[in-house]
């Protein structure tokens, strides 16, 4: 994970003109959740995300936008070109008609991400998920969850720690985006070494959405929408030592859409 700094990003070379707004929604939390805040605020409320997620779409050329979970979530889609799901609190599993066995939700923000992902899609909005985000994308198009994957949880070594492979699928979009780069972060063949942060993964994918990636047990890691500007990943690529392609793509996609 990239270190606190108060030094401005710097951005991808191309970037040029006015920069893609992309969408950024985040948890919501109290005062009290949080470390060093005082007790007399302890029951206000904080919206928030890990800052990785806005430097990752900064250092692409995007401008990253925050998003409350107070607004009407379609008010949203008119100002924006891209969106980013990230990574938190778990799916509730009502909405894959499964009993809660191991699930920490946030209906709210479900409420949200849901909506947003429901009308970028219309909208031809290019969506990048992560963690979360690919789930919450494989929950909206019908698909399910294991609940509890512990051992894919390795907090027991910084963010940032490249822990497994991922294996991707040759003409698939996160394929082609891995394979045509050269860093420690992928090999020949369409191979990423990548980090490990979630408890939940993938068991029944849901309609029109496409595996790109499996871990080498199988495990569901990128996902992509047939015909649309979405893919997801389980991995967190906002987390790792070197700027990961999934970014540029979003940002990419986001400036054409900007250009209609």
């Amino acid at each position: 994970m990239a270190e606190a700094t108060d030094a401005p990003i710097e951005t991808h070379p191309a970037d040029e003109g006015r920069r893609p707004f992309i969408g950024l929604p985040g948890r919501r939390k109290i005062s009290a959740q949080v470390e060093g805040f005082p007790a007399t605020l302890d029951r206000l409320e904080i919206d928030m995300y890990l800052a990785d997620y806005a430097k990752a779409v900064l250092h692409a050329g995007g401008l990253p936008v925050h998003l409350p979970m107070d607004a009407d979530p379609l008010a949203y889609l008119p100002i924006l070109d891209g969106i980013v799901l990230s990574g938190g609190a778990d799916v509730e599993p009502d909405r894959y008609d499964a009993e809660n066995t191991a699930s920490d939700t946030e209906p709210l923000r479900d409420a949200l991400e849901f909506a947003l992902l429901e009308g970028a899609i219309a909208d031809e909005l290019p969506v990048l998920g992560i963690c979360r985000g690919l789930q919450v994308l494989n929950v909206h198009a019908g698909g399910t969850l294991h609940q509890d994957v512990p051992e894919h949880a390795r907090y027991d070594v910084d963010p940032g720690t490249r822990t497994h492979d991922v294996f991707f699928e040759t003409n698939s979009r996160l394929g082609l985006m891995y394979s045509n780069r050269s860093t420690s972060g992928a090999v020949e063949r369409g191979i990423a070494e990548v980090n490990s942060l979630h408890h939940q993964t993938v068991d029944a994918v849901g309609e029109g959405l496409l595996v790109s990636a499996r871990a080498i047990d199988g495990t569901v890691e990128g996902l992509e929408m047939a015909g649309a500007d979405v893919i997801a990943v389980q991995w967190h690529p906002e987390m790792l030592d070197e700027p990961e392609p999934v970014f540029e793509w979003l940002v990419k996609r986001a400036r054409a859409r900007a250009a209609r």
